[in-house]
């Protein structure tokens, strides 16, 4: 993710997390899959998924006992926080969003937000980014 939004700069890269089915609350990322920013807004302030990008990794996921569990984007030269714009257009409740914020073409500080629906609508709320090595 981080390398992704690296090569981008200074447009937004983004992509998808696939993993375990989710179980208690815990979503364990397995791939993480760099899809083509296909936005037709200002590259630099906006990213899109391919719709056809997306069942494609739906069907490689399903195929593999994994699912989505999760998407990725950067944020060049601003913090790695959601914006009005990121929350509008998240519409995967109980995914993770992760925003990696890219300095200079460096990549900087990772957050992770989890989209959850509540009454009136949706919000996002701050989750921890736990790594670990997996073979």
């Amino acid at each position: 993710m981080r390398r992704h939004g690296e090569r981008a700069y200074p447009r937004e890269c983004c992509g998808v997390l696939v993993g375990d089915p989710p179980a208690a609350g815990q979503r364990i990322v397995r791939r993480v899959i760099g899809c083509a920013n296909s936005s037709a807004k200002v590259l630099e302030r906006h990213y899109r998924l391919n719709p056809r990008d997306l069942v494609r990794i739906q069907r490689v996921a399903r195929a593999a006992g994994l699912v989505i569990v999760g998407f990725y984007h950067s944020h060049p030269d601003r913090p790695a926080r959601w914006s009005s714009t990121d929350l509008a257009e998240a519409h995967w409740t109980e995914c993770s969003y992760v925003i990696t914020s890219v300095d200079e073409g460096a990549a900087a500080e990772s957050c992770s937000y989890l989209l959850r629906e509540k009454a009136g609508g949706v919000s996002f709320e701050e989750e921890s980014i736990d790594i670990c090595e997996y073979r």
